[in-house]
C-alpha cells in the first residue's frame, strides 16, 4: 500500500516505512542509541532527500527514545543530572548544526557533507568500539580478568575545573567534559538527523567512566530533547520535516522501543557494544560504497525543495 510523502514529494510503502521504524525503535531500546545512524542511510537508499531524511528522522527518533527512556526510567537507569549537563551542551551544538546546514543547503553541498559525515564518524566510532568489545570478550572467555572501571579513576579529566557530583552514576568530575560532549552530539543530531548515541555511549563509557547500565538510560534522556529541538528548528528555518513519514516511522519505533529494551537486559555490556560495532561498520561501509560507484544517473533534474 502506498502513501504520498508531501514534503519528499514521492510515494512509497506504508508497510516498509513502519518495519523501517520498528526495527530502528528496537535498536533504541537495546543499546540506548536513537538509530538514526541506521534509518538515515535507509531513508535516503529509499529515494527520500537527503536533507528530508536528517529532519524527518531527528523527529522519529524523538518517539523511539521517549519510549525507550521509560522503559529505563522504571529500572532507574537513569542519571537526571549528568542528563541536564549534557543537554546544556547540546542545545548549543543543536543551534549552530541547524545554521551550518542551512548554509550547505545554500551551496548545494548538503548531501555530499551528510555522506561523508557518516563515512567518518561511523568509521572511527565503530572501529574503536569493535575493537574494544572483541578484547573484552576474548578476556573473559580465556579466563583472564577484565579490568573493571571504577568510579573516580579519570586521570586527567578529574584535574578540570568545574567539579559537580553525579550521585546516580557515582562521579565526581568537572562538567566540562560532557558539555563538551552534548555539544558535539547536537552538532550530529542536526547534520546527519542521528540522536548521537553512537558517539555519546562510548564517551560516558570510556571517557567519564559511568556505569553501562546508566548510560544507556541517560543517553536515552538526552537525546529526547536534543533531536525535539533539531525537528523545531529544522521545520521552522529550513521546511523539511515530512510529518507524515514522521508519523509513521514513529508509529512503528515507539513498539520497537519496548521489545529492544526487554532484549537488551539479556546480553551483557560488551556484546551489546559489539553488535553495535557491527551494525554502525556496515552501514559505514555501505555509505562509502555509494559515494565511490559511479551512479546509474549522472546527472538530477529534480528541482531543490522549496524550488520553483
Amino acid at each position: 500500500m502506498q502513501i504520498y510523502l508531501p514534503i519528499a514529494e514521492q510515494s512509497l510503502n506504508v508497510f516498509l516505512l513502519l518495519g523501517m521504524g520498528g526495527v530502528v525503535g528496537f535498536l533504541s531500546g537495546m543499546f540506548g542509541v536513537g538509530g538514526g545512524f541506521l534509518m538515515t542511510p535507509l531513508l535516503i537508499f529509499s529515494g527520500i532527500p537527503p536533507i528530508v531524511a536528517v529532519a524527518t528522522e531527528a523527529n522519529q527518533i524523538v518517539a523511539s527514545s521517549v519510549s525507550g527512556s521509560i522503559a529505563q526510567w522504571r529500572r532507574n537507569n537513569v542519571d537526571v543530572k549528568m542528563g541536564l549537563v549534557l543537554l546544556s551542551g547540546g542545545v548549543v551544538g543543536s543551534v549552530c548544526g541547524v545554521q551550518l546546514v542551512k548554509v550547505l543547503r545554500e551551496l548545494g553541498q548538503v548531501d555530499l557533507v551528510i555522506s561523508l559525515s557518516y563515512v567518518l564518524f561511523l568509521g572511527i566510532i565503530g572501529t574503536l568500539m569493535l575493537i574494544e568489545s572483541v578484547r573484552t570478550v576474548l578476556k573473559s572467555r580465556s579466563g583472564q580478568a577484565v579490568s573493571a572501571r571504577r568510579p573516580g579513576q579519570h586521570n586527567w579529566i578529574h584535574k578540570l575545573p568545574l567539579k559537580m557530583r553525579f550521585k546516580r552514576s557515582k562521579l565526581y568530575i568537572s562538567a566540562i567534559p560532557p558539555i563538551l560532549v552534548g555539544v558535539l552530539v547536537g552538532l550530529l543530531a542536526a547534520i546527519m538527523g542521528v540522536g548521537g548515541g553512537f558517539i555519546m555511549v562510548p564517551a560516558m563509557i570510556y571517557l567519564l567512566r559511568m556505569p553501562t547500565s546508566v548510560v544507556i538510560g541517560t543517553s536515552l534522556f538526552q537525546i529526547v530533547f536534543v533531536t525535539s529541538l533539531v525537528t523545531i528548528l529544522h521545520a521552522t528555518q529550513n521546511q523539511t520535516v515530512d510529518a507524515v513519514l514522521a508519523l509513521l516511522l514513529m508509529t512503528g519505533g515507539v513498539i520497537g522501543a519496548q521489545i529492544g529494551a526487554q532484549a537488551g537486559q539479556k546480553l551483557k555490556g560488551e556484546q551489546l557494544r559489539a553488535l553495535l560495532a557491527l551494525m554502525v561498520l556496515g552501514m559505514c561501509i555501505k555509505i562509502c560504497f555509494d559515494l565511490i560507484v559511479e551512479p546509474s544517473e549522472l546527472f538530477s533534474l529534480a528541482k531543490p525543495l522549496g524550488g520553483h
